[in-house]
């Protein structure tokens, strides 16, 4: 099963997807926000810390991830898709490449590994703002993959100001 989580910047998406991963077995939290800058690490710790005591076995996985192996089936949330999109499609090195095949598989990959994959990613590109032309890149392939989880989801949720809108499928909260 898999449900897609969406919703603005500190909407309360990743507080919702937590309290998804009830019950016994493994849980896993698949992190790929790459720890840039001062304000990047205070929001990793800030994640670290709200997880603390609840059971999950944390892996940070930036790219690839389809090559990445869980050693139990279980719950899993990766959290979220609008960094692991950025870091597959900017690499270290500068190259810009659309990362829509790459992050689409790499999450069927991990869908197939668990009982229950929980999938975090941000709503972006509705502030009407123009953006630089890799900004705009970005926000569209984003939109691409947003849309082709959200098809393949059994359950999508938006969450508003804290608040758990059901978009598809059974709201399971």
């Amino acid at each position: 099963m898999m449900i897609l989580v969406t919703g603005g910047a500190a909407s309360g998406k990743s507080e919702l997807a937590e309290s998804l991963c009830r019950g016994d077995g493994a849980k896993f939290y698949i992190a790929a926000m790459r720890p840039f800058g001062e304000e990047a690490k205070a929001r990793i710790e800030r994640h670290h810390a709200l997880r603390a005591g609840k059971g999950f076995t944390t892996v940070e996985r930036y790219t690839d991830l389809a090559g990445l192996r869980l050693d139990a089936r279980g719950t899993a949330i990766l959290e979220c898709v609008a960094n692991l999109a950025a870091n597959e499609m900017f690499d270290e090195d500068g190259a810009v490449s659309d990362p829509a095949a790459r992050v689409l598989d790499g999450v069927a990959t991990l869908a197939a590994q668990c009982e229950r994959l929980i999938v975090v990613t941000d709503e972006i590109g509705a502030d009407g703002v123009r953006y630089d032309a890799a900004t705009e890149a970005y926000i569209a392939a984003l939109g691409r993959i947003n849309a082709a989880l959200a098809a393949s989801a059994d359950t999508v949720i938006e969450v508003v100001a804290g608040i758990p809108i059901g978009i598809k499928g059974e709201l399971p909260v």
